[in-house]
């Protein structure tokens, strides 16, 4: 056997020629409720986001079916878009109302309307290539306290990212090492539960010092506990604990959700927003989910430059260390096949919990040395 035939190649795998089925989120529900129609890059095409007279938000195919006029650059006229080329009137149902020059409206003229719903403040939209209706169990679920105010306002962001597919982001799930190389944290704990339309997180985790502005002030119980778990293929709740100091924790809900624009590109929203407790005061509860949606957005964007620039790669070589990856990928696989070909294996319950203690050891010497390092001003 020659040296080349032993060298590992890497399977960057084939084209994708389908998107995701399940929900999307669009975006915060109240941003699409100014009066004006809101055009979105989604799915390979361009949905147009209207809401009606009472408030009802409604998604339609963003291209008139009669000559093809952007609905987005027209108007809202009732509880229609008007389209900016011929005034051709189109309902929230997909039916052409009216058409003011003609005697009368054509009978077959209907565009898609896309299901939508709202959760957690948020406008969610279906998509199924086979055109399914959407399960109700597959709505991911509100945030407990959500719809009784007793979380801030959500500071909500959101970019878009070109060069990769959205799977490089739903892969971090099961990533344990990547937190510490490249969010500057080094996980204690981390486990995953795969289980139907779901996919979760558990880890605990605390700071890295070496990354640390002043890292005297951090003391010795400081560390995150994290419950992060996709409904579906783009839309996960991540509920984080941030003990801060003795009996200080402060409890965040931060969503991570995304929609494909293109196969190589997706837009990636993030949005925060903390929980009330005692003696915090609602502006202060808001300036602070606004720090952390800052912080958090500088990791998506550490996370954002490794896609860019990685390869794809259907055949990644893997250490115990490195969590199931294989298994969430066969997962993930069930929203890219007709509903009819998703096998038990992408949808059995599978947990695995990774064992943090080696890995663990040898970051604290990493640490270490960059803390000494730090001292004498070398690094």
């Amino acid at each position: 056997m020659s040296g080349t035939d032993t060298v590992r190649h890497i399977d960057t795998g084939q084209e994708m020629t389908r998107f995701a089925r399940g929900w999307h989120c669009l975006g915060l529900a109240e941003s699409f409720r100014d009066g004006r129609p809101h055009g979105i890059d989604a799915f390979g095409t361009m949905l147009v986001v209207f809401a009606d007279s009472d408030g009802q938000i409604h998604v339609l195919d963003g291209y008139c079916r009669h000559m093809g006029g952007n609905l987005a650059q027209g108007e809202i006229k009732g509880d229609q878009i008007a389209c900016p080329f011929h005034d051709w009137r189109w309902g929230g149902g997909g039916r052409c109302t009216l058409v003011p020059y003609a005697k009368r409206t054509p009978r077959l003229a209907r565009t898609r309307a896309w299901p939508t719903t709202e959760v957690n403040g948020q406008l969610l939209v279906w998509h199924d290539p086979e055109g399914s209706a959407p399960a109700t169990e597959l709505i991911p679920p509100t945030i407990e306290g959500f719809d009784e105010g007793r979380w801030s306002p959500w500071q909500w962001s959101s970019v878009l990212i070109e060069g990769a597919h959205c799977r490089e982001i739903v892969d971090n799930v099961v990533d344990m090492a990547h937190f510490f190389y490249i969010h500057h944290a080094y996980p204690t704990y981390f486990k995953n539960v795969i289980d139907g339309h779901t996919a979760s997180q558990f880890m605990e985790s605390k700071p890295r010092p070496d990354y640390t502005p002043n890292p005297e002030k951090l003391w010795d119980g400081t560390y995150l506990r994290s419950e992060a778990t996709y409904f579906g293929p783009a839309y996960m709740i991540n509920w984080l604990h941030n003990d801060l100091g003795p009996d200080f924790t402060v409890e965040v809900a931060l969503i991570n959700c995304h929609y494909p624009v293109t196969h190589h590109s997706f837009m990636l929203q993030w949005g925060v927003a903390v929980r009330e407790m005692p003696g915090l005061p609602a502006d202060n509860a808001a300036k602070l989910a606004g720090a952390m949606n800052s912080s958090f957005g500088e990791g998506f964007l550490e996370d954002v430059e490794i896609w860019k620039n990685k390869s794809p790669i259907e055949n990644p070589l893997l250490t115990e260390e490195d969590g199931p990856v294989y298994q969430l990928r066969r997962w993930y696989e069930q929203f890219y096949v007709d509903a009819a070909d998703v096998t038990p294996d992408m949808t059995t319950r599978y947990e695995q919990e990774v064992d943090t203690t080696h890995a663990y050891e040898l970051w604290q010497q990493e640490v270490d040395r960059n803390m000494a390092a730090r001292k004498t001003g070398i690094r």
